[in-house]
């Protein structure tokens, strides 16, 4: 059984900075790509970056230059650092996992999922 768990989440004023974590556990035979997803009320759920386990990395148009992701691939661990945040940026932030796990199967994983707002 594999658990994605997101930490990190929080409110912050307009320029402010967070940084969310991320970190998939159990039985993991192999970790493909990790990466973060938003939704924000009446809106899908939408990529905004991911990194393969080799380290090539992608970003959402509307995050690019602001937000920088980054993983641990001994940890199973995926990061997220925000900055010059934007009130659009407000939405629930979930971790997404795409791994091998004890199905031998290439399977998706998802987080809870954390809250983040950006509000003066």
């Amino acid at each position: 059984q594999v658990r994605v768990v997101e930490s990190g989440g929080g409110s912050v004023q307009p320029g402010g900075s967070l940084r969310l974590s991320c970190a998939a556990s159990g039985s993991i035979f192999s970790m493909y790509v990790m990466g973060w997803y938003r939704q924000a009320p009446g809106k899908e759920r939408d990529l905004v970056a991911s990194i393969t386990r080799g380290g090539s990395t992608s970003y959402a148009d509307s995050v690019k230059g602001r937000f920088a992701i980054s993983g641990d691939n001994a940890k199973n661990t995926v990061y997220l650092q925000m900055n010059s945040l934007k009130p659009e940026d407000t939405a629930v932030y979930y971790c997404n996992a795409v791994l091998v796990g004890g199905t031998g199967l290439l399977q998706n994983y998802w987080g809870q999922g954390t809250q983040v707002t950006v509000a003066s």
